[in-house]
C-alpha cells in the first residue's frame, strides 16, 4: 500500500495554551539540568585520575546515553509548547524513532556491563584486575554498541514497512511504534505481537537479569568485613535504584498486551525525560570519589 504521509502532527502532552507554557518552562529547566548533570560527571571521569576504575568508564557511556536519550525527545517537547508548529517529517520521525531506542538499548546494555563490573568486583576480588581489564571493558561497551544498533534498526525497519494514508496526527510527544501503530493502515496484529517480542521481553528479561545478579552479589557479602559490606552495600543499593527507576516505567509501556492508556506519556516523560536527569544525581550525591573529584575538579578551575 501506498505511502501518502509526508509528515506527523505531534500533539504532545496537552492542547492547553496555559499548561503548554508550563510544559515549556519545567522541560526546559529539566532539561538544562540533565544537559550539565550528564556532561559534568562525562567531563569529570575523563579529567580525574582518580575515577580510572572499570565502574567509572562504564558510568561516562551511561551519562553519554543519557544526554543523548534526553536530547533525541526534550528538545523537540520544548519548542513545540512553545511554538503553533508541531509538526515533525516522516524522515525526522524516524530518525528520533532510531535515537530513542539506540541509546534507551545503550543505556540498557551498559546497564549491564556495569552489574557484571560489580559482581566481578565483590564476588571475584582476587582476580578483579585481570578480568576486568582495559580490553575487556572496551569490547563490552563495543557490543552494548551494535547491540543498540540492531534493535533499534529492528525497530525503524518495522516502522518503514507500515503504509501510512492517513490520518497523521500522533497523540504522543515523540515518535514511537506504539503511537505510529495507530496510524498504519493495515492490520498490525502481528507487528504488535513482534514489537512485544522485540522491546518487551527483552526489558523484562534484562531486568530479572540484573536484579537476580544483584541478589547474588548482596547474598555474598556475608563474608565481607564489616567496612567492605558499606562499600558495597552503598554502590550496589545506587546501581538497584537506578535500574528500577528506568526499566519499571520502560516495562509498563513494552511489555503488555498492545493498549494504550492515558497515562502513557506520562510514564513515557519519566523515562526518557526524567530517568537520564535522576542518574547524575543519584551517582553523584551517593558517591564520595565522584564528589571528591568534582570538588578537586572546580577548585582547580576556582584557582
Amino acid at each position: 500500500m501506498k505511502n501518502n504521509v509526508t509528515d506527523f502532527i505531534l500533539l504532545g502532552l496537552t492542547q492547553d495554551p496555559v499548561k503548554k507554557k508550563v510544559v515549556f518552562v519545567i522541560f526546559l529547566a529539566f532539561y538544562t539540568a540533565t544537559t550539565f548533570g550528564n556532561l559534568l560527571i562525562i567531563f569529570t571521569i575523563k579529567t580525574s585520575p582518580a575515577l580510572g576504575a572499570p565502574m567509572y568508564y562504564f558510568l561516562s557511556y551511561l551519562s553519554f546515553a543519557d544526554f543523548c536519550f534526553s536530547s533525541n525527545t526534550a528538545p523537540k517537547l520544548i519548542v513545540d509548547s512553545i511554538t503553533k508548529k508541531e509538526t515533525i517529517s516522516f524522515g525526522e520521525c524516524m530518525t528520533q524513532l532510531v535515537g530513542t531506542h539506540f541509546f534507551g538499548c545503550m543505556e540498557v546494555l551498559i546497564l549491564v556491563a556495569m552489574a557484571y563490573d560489580r559482581y566481578v568486583a565483590i564476588c571475584k576480588p582476587l582476580y578483579y584486575t585481570v578480568i576486568m581489564n582495559q580490553r575487556k571493558c572496551g569490547n563490552l561497551v563495543i557490543l552494548a554498541l551494535l547491540g543498540s544498533f540492531l534493535h533499534s534498526f529492528g525497530q525503524v525497519f518495522i516502522a518503514l514497512s507500515l503504509p501510512f494514508c492517513g490520518p497523521n496526527v500522533i497523540d504522543h510527544y515523540f515518535c514511537d511504534l506504539q503511537p505510529l501503530l495507530k496510524l498504519a493502515c493495515t492490520d498490525t496484529y502481528a507487528i504488535k505481537l513482534l514489537i512485544l517480542f522485540n522491546s518487551g521481553v527483552v526489558c523484562m528479561a534484562t531486568f530479572t537479569v540484573l536484579m537476580t545478579s544483584y541478589i547474588v552479589i548482596l547474598y555474598s557479602l556475608r563474608n565481607h568485613s564489616a567496612e567492605g559490606k558499606r562499600k558495597a552495600l552503598s554502590t550496589c543499593t545506587t546501581h538497584i535504584i537506578v535500574v528500577i527507576i528506568f526499566f519499571i516505567p520502560c516495562i509498563f509501556i513494552y511489555a503488555r498486551p498492545p493498549i494504550n492508556f492515558p497515562v502513557d506519556k506520562l510514564v513515557s516523560v519519566f523515562y526518557t525525560i526524567g530517568t537520564p536527569l535522576l542518574n547524575p544525581l543519584i551517582y553523584t550525591l551517593r558517591n564520595a570519589e565522584v564528589k571528591n573529584a568534582m570538588k578537586k575538579l572546580f577548585s582547580k578551575r576556582v584557582s
